[in-house]
């Protein structure tokens, strides 16, 4: 069973950064792909970004070139850097990947940002 671990979520005002991190139980490189997703309350869950096993990256438009999708130096681990934050980024944050034909999922990290 694969475990997704989230964390750097939190508060901050309109203009600021966070970086959220996805640690996984078994290395990145046995994905297809890794992502982040977001959800509001009464909407569905949305793709904020995706980063394939070559290292090719997509964003959403909302956050395309405020939100930057990396891997950490070691094999377990991708972060999520957020800058130039509004409120309309507020949602809990969930970290994915992507195998066939399975999909696994993080519990998810909070991120609010204030006016």
């Amino acid at each position: 069973q694969v475990q997704l671990v989230e964390s750097g979520g939190g508060s901050v005002q309109a203009g600021g950064s966070l970086r959220l991190s996805c640690v996984a139980s078994r290395s990145i490189f046995s994905f297809n792909a890794m992502g982040w997703y977001r959800q509001v309350p009464g909407k569905q869950r949305a793709l904020v970004g995706r980063i394939s096993n070559g290292g090719r990256t997509t964003y959403a438009d909302s956050v395309k070139g405020r939100f930057t999708i990396s891997r950490g130096d070691g094999q377990n681990t991708i972060y999520l850097q957020m800058s130039a934050l509004n409120p309309e980024d507020t949602a809990v944050y969930y970290c994915n990947a992507e195998t066939s034909p399975y999909a696994y999922w993080g519990q998810g990290t909070q991120v609010t940002v204030s006016s």
